[in-house]
């Protein structure tokens, strides 16, 4: 049963932790046993949403954008009624890398109960989120963008603890 995120209580928490933590997830990737580390992960993964309800916290909808792909905005536009052109306008920038992102948080899809208004068409990248289940890329090779989550988004801090708590505290001893 997922229980009640005390955001504030987690902010508070996740700005404790968050200067060993980004230090810990930018060497992940050199750890002999990064194999064990991902197959963690995606346990954690399934763990950690087990726990905390998303509906409870929207945080990473109150504090992020997702980066859009051409087709998310071709289909959110059509569905707002709008050229693609017209909605990149209004509601999106292109920032220094390139990527297509909201131009303001909290996202402008995000109703005050917490959940989006255009779920069943949201962005590729919100479907996805928090990417910390996928086989494809794994955990040790999203650390870059983990350490940007982890603070963020409570179920990703669950991940990013225990994975710590594990290799490090531990004694490198993976249990």
């Amino acid at each position: 049963m997922a229980k009640t995120v005390d955001l504030p209580a987690f902010k508070k928490l996740a700005a404790r932790k968050k200067k060993i933590y980004t230090s810990f997830l930018r060497g992940v990737h050199n750890r002999k046993n990064r194999n064990q580390i991902d197959k963690m992960a995606l346990e954690l993964h399934t763990e950690a949403f087990a726990k905390i309800d998303c509906l409870d916290c929207g945080n990473c909808c109150k504090t992020m954008t997702p980066t859009y792909l051409p087709s998310d905005i071709k289909r959110i536009a059509k569905h707002m009624g709008m050229t693609p052109k017209a909605y990149t306008e209004k509601y999106t920038y292109v920032d220094d890398i390139g990527d297509v992102m909201n131009r303001s948080v909290p996202c402008h899809f995000l109703l005050p109960d917490n959940k989006c208004s255009i779920y069943e068409i949201r962005p590729v990248d919100c479907r996805g989120f928090p990417h910390t289940n996928k086989k494809s890329r794994p955990f040790v090779h999203s650390a870059s963008v983990n350490k940007e989550f982890f603070w963020r988004c409570p179920a990703v801090f669950h991940i990013v603890d225990n994975i710590y708590n594990r290799v490090i505290e531990g004694g490198n001893k993976l249990k």
